[in-house]
């Protein structure tokens, strides 16, 4: 097994297991929920926002150990970002998980999430990874009603 491979499964086989920022949050700004249907993964993600920053992001819900993992991570990277910061690092995010395999990767950019360079070789796992981050971005747009990874949001 690769080193990257082996960090992959670690990383995300932690995060599965204590996740960061899971929970509730009372105070939310905006609670904004995302399903995929084709698996049943469901997440609400809370977040509180200073202006245009996320001052303070937590989620809960139940999926996968790769879409609970993200989910994770993505609430300990976008604190305190503004949203443009955030709708980035989400694009890109996406970029990596559809380009091939054997592509090298942009680390720079990446930062934490490069362990979810595995989900490339696995396509029918990218919902799995990018669901809460579809939800948060819906949140940070104050969306009306779920996000869905059936509906191209």
């Amino acid at each position: 097994m690769s080193d990257t491979r082996a960090l992959y499964e670690e990383v995300i086989l932690d995060h599965n297991k204590n996740p960061k920022n899971f929970g509730s949050m009372p105070d939310a700004d905006v609670v904004q929920e995302g399903y995929n249907p084709l698996c049943g993964d469901s997440f609400k993600i809370y977040l509180k926002l200073d202006g245009d920053t996320v001052q303070s992001v937590s989620f809960e819900g139940h999926g996968c150990a790769i879409s609970k993992a993200s989910a994770s991570l993505m609430t300990t990277l976008v604190k305190g970002r503004k949203r443009s910061e955030v709708e980035e690092l989400f694009h890109v995010f996406q970029e990596m998980l559809k380009s091939d395999p054997e592509s090298p990767l942009d680390t720079e950019k990446l930062g934490k999430l490069k362990v979810f360079s595995g989900v490339r070789e696995y396509p029918v796992r990218i919902k799995c990874a990018t669901l809460a981050w579809h939800a948060l971005v819906a949140a940070l747009h104050q969306q009306e009603g779920p996000v869905s990874t059936e509906s191209g949001s």
